[in-house]
């Protein structure tokens, strides 16, 4: 037996300065229609848009070292936009109220999955956030890599999207 996921419930995120993180998902997280269930010295907890993402800054003597995405842990996350155009309104509003954010890229067509757009941006902490909207069911569509008479899985992946052949033995 197997079973199909709803999603991710939450995500926790530990941040080293939390006097600047937990303003900045606070208002990030009510642009994206959520509320806040928990709010402290240091904490914030905010729910809603078929998830929940908490933020609490590091005990002080862990704050140490900044978040980087190329060790064990944490690469990054991505939200799911329902419309394209809720890419460009998120991009809009990181660019227009939340200038501690760091824009890695703005709105762009990617090769990840067949109409693949996105933004990428990080919080103060340098915690990498990105938003993305593909059209249909992508990699599992009609013409995905997974759906009926689609290539199967690839053997890696790039900047550029999926490479190599993922039919094998025929």
């Amino acid at each position: 037996m197997s079973v199909e996921l709803n999603g991710i419930a939450h995500i926790q995120l530990t941040v080293n300065d939390p006097d600047r993180c937990v303003p900045f998902w606070e208002k990030l997280c009510h642009f994206l229609e959520m509320k806040t269930l928990i709010k402290g010295e240091g904490i914030i907890y905010c729910i809603g848009s078929r998830t929940g993402i908490l933020v609490r800054g590091a005990p002080p003597d862990k704050r140490d070292k900044r978040f980087d995405q190329e060790t064990a842990g944490l690469h990054h996350f991505c939200f799911r936009a329902r419309e394209r155009e809720h890419v460009d309104a998120i991009h809009d509003f990181v660019m227009a109220e939340l200038p501690e954010a760091n824009m890695i890229h703005g709105p762009e067509e990617g090769g990840f999955a067949p109409g693949y757009y996105s933004i990428l941006f990080e919080d103060p902490d340098g915690i990498r956030v990105e938003v993305n909207h593909v059209p249909g069911r992508g990699h599992l569509d009609r013409g995905g890599r997974l759906g009926p008479d689609g290539e199967g899985p690839s053997d890696g992946m790039d900047r550029d999207g999926l490479g190599g052949s993922g039919r094998q033995g025929g």
